[in-house]
């Protein structure tokens, strides 16, 4: 079911979204014979038994299938699917478990603290690019984790192959609280008055470069807050204008899905799912999930260049053009984003932590900065060139 969300101007506005609308998308349901693969379909999540599957993922034919069944729930139908023992090998995952407990208690004694996006500071820890620190920890115990055909066929269902992967360990102990209802990479790591300057058609575009997933490292009962999801949600096209509005947060807490998950177990979803991770009410469950960003191999530029080098190049030039009145400030703002990089990922977020909102300042807003401040040609060297180091793993 599809509702014409499409405004006159082309562009998505909070004040214009219809909660109405967004209800009778999400009234939907799903039913067992749309999914002829899943052993069950629990709360409009679609259930899959991987270990039975494994035949069908073997067979180039009956994977296709399998994998357009998934990229149909994500696109047009609920949003989510859960995979029953996507990774089997729970003493890899145990292993995986006590590799990133060491990494977090290193940082910890190092001084850092993974902030948790969408959340308030609680009682969870986090990693940032887990992807690549327990490739570094424990190498054999990174091959072994990752040797899953049920998460490699999750995400070429959704991206196609020659995708890119990244995680990050999210750590909630007893106590910890919910996340608020979001919407996630990319448009929803982006503030409220940024996302409204993209087009509608980039925001349709937004969810389809882009997959999450998460595998649980420990059984989760409810009581422990698994991921919290509105099946359907992701069919609401301004949903990354709506999902900061009360109303639709409201509806969100009325209305939202959870389902357990046991050790081994991974769900996936699109990035413009309503969700939020769950407040972990349990007196002993430490839930910890490798929460899966998986991006599409085209979100990239044909070029490789050179950004800071151009920037340093043109910053003189510039700002005698701007201090002279030569240029008017539409022009700068041209010239500007014709040079610098202006998007914030990807980046080393331990280093590069968001600044004011949820993604760190661009190279873009650096240079226009520098301008605006007249600053000194070498001041301004010395900050591209902390920028960039602070985004290299």
């Amino acid at each position: 079911m599809t509702i014409n969300t499409t405004q006159p101007n082309g562009f998505y506005a909070e004040s214009a979204c219809d909660l109405n609308d967004f209800k009778v998308l999400t009234e939907q349901v799903l039913r067992i014979e749309q999914v002829p693969h899943a052993s069950d379909v629990q709360k409009n999540i679609a259930i899959y038994d991987m270990p039975a599957l494994t035949g069908a993922l073997s067979d180039p034919e009956t994977r296709r299938a399998l994998m357009a069944e998934w990229a149909w729930l994500l696109h047009s139908s609920a949003g989510a699917f859960v995979l029953k023992q996507a990774q089997p090998d729970h003493d890899t995952i145990d292993r995986a478990t006590r590799a990133y407990e060491a990494i977090i208690a290193r940082e910890k004694a190092a001084g850092g603290e993974g902030a948790d996006h969408f959340a308030a500071a609680g009682n969870n820890d986090r990693i940032w690019n887990s992807l690549q620190k327990l490739c570094e920890e424990d190498t054999e115990t990174y091959l072994r984790y990752f040797a899953a055909p049920a998460i490699d066929a999750a995400a070429e269902a959704w991206l196609g192959p020659n995708y890119q992967m990244t995680a990050q360990v999210n750590l909630v102990h007893p106590g910890g609280q919910a996340q608020q209802a979001h919407r996630d990479y990319h448009l929803g790591f982006q503030t409220a008055d940024i996302s409204a300057t993209y087009p509608a058609h980039v925001h349709e575009l937004s969810p389809l470069m882009t997959l999450q997933g998460g595998i649980a490292h420990c059984d989760m009962s409810i009581e422990s807050g698994p991921t919290k999801l509105l099946p359907f949600s992701q069919l609401y096209r301004p949903g990354y204008a709506a999902w900061r509005r009360p109303d639709f947060r409201a509806y969100f807490e009325e209305t939202h899905v959870q389902l357990p998950l046991e050790k081994g177990d991974a769900v996936f979803f699109s990035p413009a799912l309503f969700h939020a991770a769950g407040e972990n009410r349990s007196e002993d469950v430490h839930r910890m999930v490798n929460l899966l960003q998986v991006s599409s191999a085209f979100g990239r530029a044909m070029e490789t260049v050179d950004r800071v080098g151009m920037c340093a190049t043109l910053f003189a030039p510039l700002s005698v053009a701007w201090a002279g009145k030569t240029l008017t400030e539409a022009q700068l703002d041209a010239v500007i984003a014709s040079t610098a990089e202006g998007y914030s990922f990807p980046t080393n977020l331990d280093r590069d932590p968001p600044v004011n909102g949820l993604a760190p300042e661009t190279q873009t807003a650096l240079l226009k900065r520098a301008v605006l401040a007249g600053i000194e040609q070498s001041e301004l060297r010395a900050l591209l060139t902390a920028q960039d180091g602070r985004k290299r793993a």
